[in-house]
């Protein structure tokens, strides 16, 4: 059975078209209504609006019947704009609940691309919140996956004024990335926010300052035994060493300015006990000695005579 009054189109005064109050979209381009208004002025409205019908008894007045938008606000709006009287509209004969009208005019807008960042995270989160919804349950509800719903609420952690700038343009979507990676980090955050409001700092280059300040907050939390060893290796090695711990395991970097400090490096980390020596450029000379060997004992050098000892003493010469 359809859901629509027998499939018809009906003639409805604007007048008595009441907006859908779970209407998702907050924003309205101005311009872009009155383009649509001078256009409806000469064709006309081409595509119906998708609405409900309520009957209302007024004491006096009788049976009074309205309508309340489900999809159309932007053809409305116009509408009105144009001075035009009556509207085509359908009409849904099912009694809506309040969740599916929102979940109407999301779909909606979102096949229509209307929605910007910040209108589409409030809509999802009402589902979320209103409705009790899951994010992989909105997400199928609205034809996309869990991570872009549960992507798009993370937006709404950003400070006020940043979702404002989204809201007008001032920053993109993508913005939000770096920008949310600094959410523990109010005064970076801040930072990062106006240079990409002053500067024009694209959203790559916003993601690299973001990922370096990161990688610094990171640093500064390691433990106490992590920095003394970092400064032992460093020691031991004559060479800066970083150590850099994750969730599991880590890496350590060790730097090296030329050959021969790499091969200095590679042979004293195969074997800490060898002495280096460096003989000539480019060569190097390793002689092994263990560590904690015990020193022998040498024994007493005799001097052996030299062999042309006393050749030349005056004993060996008669006048």
């Amino acid at each position: 059975m359809s859901s629509y009054q027998g499939d018809s189109i009906f003639w409805v005064e604007v007048e008595r078209i009441k907006p859908n109050p779970f209407q998702p979209r907050r924003t309205f381009d101005e311009a872009a209504l009155a383009s649509l208004a001078e256009s409806i002025r000469q064709y006309g409205v081409l595509q119906p609006l998708t609405v409900t019908r309520k009957e209302i008894e007024r004491p006096g007045e009788g049976i009074f019947v309205e309508y309340e938008l489900v999809a159309g606000e932007r053809r409305l709006r116009a509408s009105k704009l144009a001075g035009i009287i009556q509207v085509p509209v359908v009409i849904r004969t099912t009694e809506d609940s309040d969740m599916v009208k929102l979940e109407l005019a999301i779909i909606e807008n979102l096949q229509r691309e209307d929605l910007n960042a910040v209108d589409r995270a409030e809509a999802f989160s009402r589902l979320v919140n209103e409705f009790g919804l899951k994010h992989l349950d909105v997400g199928k509800r609205v034809g996309k996956s869990r991570e872009y719903v549960s992507n798009t609420l993370r937006i709404l952690a950003l400070p006020d004024e940043m979702i404002q700038a989204l809201r007008d343009g001032h920053i993109s979507e993508g913005h939000t990335r770096p920008l949310l990676m600094l959410t523990d980090r109010k005064e970076e955050q801040q930072t990062l926010f106006k240079d990409i409001l002053t500067r024009g700092v694209n959203v790559r280059d916003a993601e690299q300052l973001a990922r370096r300040i990161a990688v610094d907050r990171a640093r500064a939390k390691q433990s106490a035994d992590v920095a003394l060893l970092e400064k032992e290796l460093s020691e031991k090695l004559g060479t800066r060493v970083r150590i850099e711990k994750h969730e599991a395991g880590g890496k350590v970097t060790i730097d090296f300015f030329s050959p021969e400090d790499l091969t200095n490096l590679c042979l004293t980390l195969v074997n800490p006990a060898v002495p280096v020596k460096e003989d000539s450029i480019g060569d190097v000379e390793v002689e092994a000695v263990p560590v904690d060997a015990p020193v022998a004992e040498q024994a007493p050098v005799q001097q052996e005579p030299e062999e042309d000892e006393g050749l030349y003493s005056i004993s060996n010469f008669t006048v």
